[in-house]
């Protein structure tokens, strides 16, 4: 359309007839629109194209965003994959409003073999900020072992030919790889995200278990998980007895407390400090769990281990079954010495 177009002249002239302050607020209006767009759009915070993910000769530009997506470049991928990157045939082009698939996945060899899944994370690629590139596209990480499943699939079904021997190579040594660590955890290394996701996700466990309020005052351990517990170690037990000797709060700590995700301890230790004047802790530590996530899986816990404690004879047998189920750290649970006499107990 020219310049000098019926539409042209008009639009010149609404904008004529439009105030200064009119023009600034439609031109605000337009920069703020742009801002959230690209606000929009995750960033890689991890990755980049010069420090690709290397699976012998093969090589994959592969990020984890902003929001923990972990995703393979469209070019890193079809470049992995050695296959044909470009638009559809003609023959294969969505209808109005669709997507296109990449090339390679419109080829007849190629097409019957993909599911209506993989189909559509094909057509609808991830845009994403990465570094020196404003914008890039990708595919989420997880779908290249479906790709090559496929490919595996199509030479399995005699739809392959000679030229597509180096794909189905590829795709071989790819499985290969991924059959000994998974895709996810392959991403991470290259990226450098796995030490931060390890911090992060800490954090995430620390916040679901510990409570920020210190909780109401109610009964946690029931009376027969001190009563089971004397009883295997054949110790004397008097019911309705608040006393407990040092060794029963290590032991509670190793048998429940230890069983929660590790830092969780560490962090209800630091929440609730001992107060060495008193020789004791201010708080119960379960009064720091949360009500949704701490507090339920400290219950099954000691619901877990009086079971135990109920059908064993005695401490040997007890701790062999502990063991089978909760599998603890090698001498965390043995370790610990004895109270000198019975009467301590």
């Amino acid at each position: 359309m020219s310049d000098d177009s019926p539409k042209s002249k008009g639009g010149r002239a609404r904008a004529i007839a439009l105030s200064p302050e009119r023009r600034r607020e439609i031109a605000r209006n337009s920069a703020a629109s742009r801002w959230a767009a690209a606000a929009a759009i995750p960033k890689a915070e991890f990755g980049s194209d010069q420090s690709p993910l290397k699976i012998g000769d093969i090589e994959l530009d592969c990020f984890v965003l902003n929001n923990s997506l972990r995703v393979i470049s469209q070019r890193g991928m079809f470049r992995g994959l050695g296959v044909t990157r470009g638009g559809p045939r003609e023959d294969m082009k969505p209808d109005e409003g669709g997507a296109e698939l990449p090339r390679f996945a419109t080829q007849n060899w190629i097409f019957k073999h993909l599911s209506s899944d993989l189909t559509m994370a094909l057509r609808n690629p991830i845009l994403f900020s990465a570094p020196g590139a404003p914008r890039g596209l990708g595919y989420p990480a997880t779908i290249l072992p479906e790709i090559c499943d496929a490919i595996l699939a199509a030479r399995a079904a005699g739809d392959t030919t000679e030229r597509q021997d180096g794909i189905v190579a590829r795709a071989e040594e790819l499985i290969r790889a991924f059959a000994r660590v998974g895709i996810i955890a392959l991403v991470d290394e290259a990226t450098g995200y796995q030490e931060y996701r390890a911090r992060d996700e800490l954090q995430k466990i620390l916040a679901a278990y510990v409570s920020p309020e210190l909780l109401p005052w109610t009964q946690r351990f029931p009376q027969n998980f001190y009563a089971e517990l004397h009883r295997v170690r054949g110790w004397n037990y008097a019911p309705g007895s608040n006393k407990r000797n040092h060794y029963i709060g290590k032991l509670t700590n190793e048998l429940i407390y230890k069983q929660l995700p590790d830092g969780v301890l560490d962090e209800l230790r630091a929440k609730n400090p001992v107060d060495f004047e008193k020789k004791r802790r201010k708080n119960l530590h379960y009064r720091y769990l949360t009500e949704e996530v701490g507090d339920p899986h400290l219950q099954k816990q000691i619901i877990a281990v009086t079971t135990l404690l109920s059908v064993s004879d005695d401490w040997t047998e007890f701790t062999r079954l502990f063991c089978k189920k909760f599998k603890p750290q090698a001498g965390d649970l043995f370790a610990l010495p004895p109270p000198p006499s019975e009467d301590d107990a």
